[in-house]
């Protein structure tokens, strides 16, 4: 059994050697320099980077009036400097305060008991013991009895406080006026590296006066915030042992 878990063990090794090689190599051209930086680049020719297709109203053209300075479906009379085009730049205000205390107890209990029998079934009750031995009674060929008992506790604390201001810039703009906003930074303190990222979708109308726009007025929003480095990489395990603990089942 040992020598099985050995090879299993080793299975495990070999076969996520080239997923953990390129990330590897990449730390070991980083000993003795801090984590370099990524080059500003543009957004939307990331790998990554997909344009969004979301439910849309029905386009509709405003009519052309003559002797108006109010458009149709115009919103506001004077143009301002908010962000509003692709490649507009504008500041997203992220405060997140999440706090959980969450407690559950659980207790289930079970017995149950079942007797079966034949004392007569057309005189042939008398053959039986001659069938399944002198033990076999026809008055209660069958009992069975089952308990269970079962018990959870539970318990969850969480307080998050993130805050924080990024400035972003606009990458789309969907048929409906909404804003498709991506905002990155990274910054370097010594040997450690973080990495900030907010992208999500937005209301023009939701753009403040200052050129900012919070949070939770962001549709499909995605923060991260994390980075990497040497003090990352001492809070968490080696690759080894988390493919270990997702991969061996004891």
């Amino acid at each position: 059994m040992r020598g099985s878990r050995a090879r299993l063990a080793a299975m495990c090794l070999l076969a996520s050697a080239p997923l953990a090689g390129c990330n590897s190599l990449s730390r070991l051209s980083e000993v003795g320099r801090p984590p370099a930086m990524s080059p500003i680049s543009d957004p939307t020719k990331d790998d990554n980077y997909r344009p969004l297709s979301m439910p849309m109203p029905a386009q509709r053209n405003a009519p052309q009036q003559a002797n108006t300075l109010w458009p149709s479906g115009s919103r506001a009379f004077f143009k301002d400097q908010r962000a509003a085009q692709v490649g507009d730049l504008l500041t997203v205000v992220v405060n997140v305060t999440d706090a959980a205390d969450v407690e559950n107890n659980t207790t289930a209990g079970h017995t149950g008991s079942e007797t079966m029998g034949l004392p007569n079934l057309f005189g042939l009750e008398g053959a039986l013991p001659h069938i399944l031995g002198n033990a076999i009674s026809p008055a209660s060929l069958v009992s069975a009895s089952s308990g269970n008992t079962s018990g959870g506790t539970g318990t969850l604390k969480r307080n998050e406080t993130v805050t924080l201001r990024l400035a972003g810039m606009i990458t789309q703009v969907l048929p409906n006026g909404n804003l498709v906003v991506a905002a990155k930074q990274e910054m370097r303190d010594n040997s450690e590296l973080r990495e900030l990222q907010v992208s999500g979708v937005i209301r023009p109308q939701d753009v403040a006066s200052d050129n900012t726009v919070q949070h939770d007025r962001m549709a499909e929003a995605r923060i991260v915030y994390g980075g990497r480095g040497q003090l990352s990489d001492q809070q968490q395990p080696r690759w080894g042992q988390q493919v270990l603990d997702i991969l061996l089942p004891f």
